[in-house]
């Protein structure tokens, strides 16, 4: 007969903003905010300090060669299957306590929790804290779960260098992890990935749900936009034979902006940086480069987007005897989550009555590496006003433990019954 899971009263929301606001004293900035980058100083003493919590609360806890930090709680069933939760250290410059923290402390207090009221589990389950998701530091991201996958080995990192010149493997020598000494960490243990994470939106916060159970993670492209048109004097060029740049600039964003819109009401486009050459009031923008990303959960919907746009920059090329160039820089596919664990885990959710949504990720997360290999699922708690990647990031101690114990009866689920 299963073991029902009863309420976990012992660790309580005030516990949750704790271990948040503990976790969040390693790179702390001036302003409240957390800059915690791969390999840093600071990096290192928050993977050391939360190696020593998972001993505390019973784990084995160990590194891999690339800094991934595990802690796992030994099955007691013969097969070798790992359940994997939890999220990334690493942080944007300058960022908020919540974003990758959050899940590792959920991950953290729902093992424990189950740990202290059942004992070991039927299949092993391990906490993970990643080593690496945002790319903040240096031109590469998800170094730690596209290491575990098979993704990334070494070979990836050779030239990279960060802001300040200091080359990737120096960095990661640094802290400890011998390059010489590398071997590609695959993990072929691990038979499902569950990830909470907040919103990073406002799309909970503003239908009043507690939890967004993610059904997609977009799909994202970006590129770089070149226009080369001809510099010239403000005054002395009629507007009628003028190459000018900007002009054509702003044509090309108007009309990739109104595409995003006609095609598909969840399709985002953003010209998020813009540069013009020479950069002066009384010359014609000879040049003018500026970023384009797109994102959607539909393949095809991407793949609808990018020719349109194409297609009509092309156009406008010929017809204003201008250069219009691009060149992709990222192309990550959209990932559907696991549709069985996802039933699974509405009906908990509607059991606990718990107030959710589906919810299709619109940011880049380490489920969406898992899921092209194995079943995974990821899981949203409200975040304050959808301000992320700031200071200002904020969600509440009740959201968090709502999280928690949600967490908790699915490791229970998949761990234990």
């Amino acid at each position: 007969m299963a073991i029902h899971v009863r309420e976990f009263h012992d660790t309580n929301k005030e516990k949750i903003a704790e271990l948040i606001e503990w976790l969040s004293s390693f790179g702390k900035t001036t302003n409240e905010g957390v800059t915690r980058l791969l390999y840093s100083k600071a990096w290192c003493e928050a993977q050391s300090a939360l190696k020593n919590k998972m001993k505390a609360i019973g784990l084995d806890a160990y590194f891999d060669c690339v800094g991934n930090l595990f802690g796992r709680l030994q099955g007691t069933d013969e097969d070798n299957a790992v359940i994997l939760t939890g999220s990334h250290i690493d942080t944007v410059i300058d960022g908020g306590k919540y974003d990758g923290a959050y899940g590792i402390v959920a991950s953290l207090l729902a093992v424990s929790r189950l740990y202290a009221s059942y004992g070991k589990p039927k299949k092993t389950i391990e906490v993970v804290s990643f080593c690496e998701e945002e790319g903040s530091r240096f031109p590469l991201t998800f170094w730690g779960s596209r290491n575990i996958t098979g993704m990334y080995d070494i070979g990836h990192t050779r030239g990279l260098v960060d802001a300040n010149g200091v080359p990737f493997m120096d960095a990661m020598k640094e802290a400890g992890f011998e390059t010489e000494k590398y071997i590609q960490p695959i993990r072929s243990d691990i038979a499902r990935f569950i990830e909470v994470h907040i919103e990073q939106g406002m799309v909970l916060e503003r239908n009043q749900n507690a939890v967004g159970i993610v059904t997609h993670i977009v799909g994202q492209r970006r590129y770089n936009i070149r226009i080369k048109g001809e510099s010239n004097h403000a005054g002395t060029t009629p507007m009628n034979l003028r190459r000018d740049a900007v002009v054509t600039a702003s044509k090309l964003i108007s009309f990739l902006t109104k595409k995003a819109e006609s095609i598909d009401s969840q399709l985002v486009a953003t010209v998020g940086r813009i540069e013009a050459q020479p950069n002066v009031p009384n010359v014609v923008a000879g040049e003018v480069e500026f970023s384009l990303d797109i994102r959607h959960h539909k393949q095809h919907v991407l793949d609808e987007y990018c020719m349109s746009v194409f297609s009509y920059f092309e156009e406008v090329a010929k017809s204003n005897d201008l250069i219009i160039d691009w060149k992709q820089w990222m192309n990550v596919e959209p990932v559907a989550m696991d549709a069985m664990m996802h039933s699974k885990i509405k009906t908990l959710a509607e059991q606990k009555q718990i107030s959710f949504q589906d919810i299709v990720s619109g940011a880049g997360h380490d489920a969406q590496v898992f899921a092209s290999t194995l079943p995974t699922n990821l899981i949203f708690v409200p975040s304050k006003g959808g301000i992320s990647h700031n200071p200002q990031e904020f969600t509440s101690s009740e959201d968090l433990e709502v999280g928690v114990k949600l967490l908790t009866d699915i490791l229970y689920q998949l761990a234990y019954e």
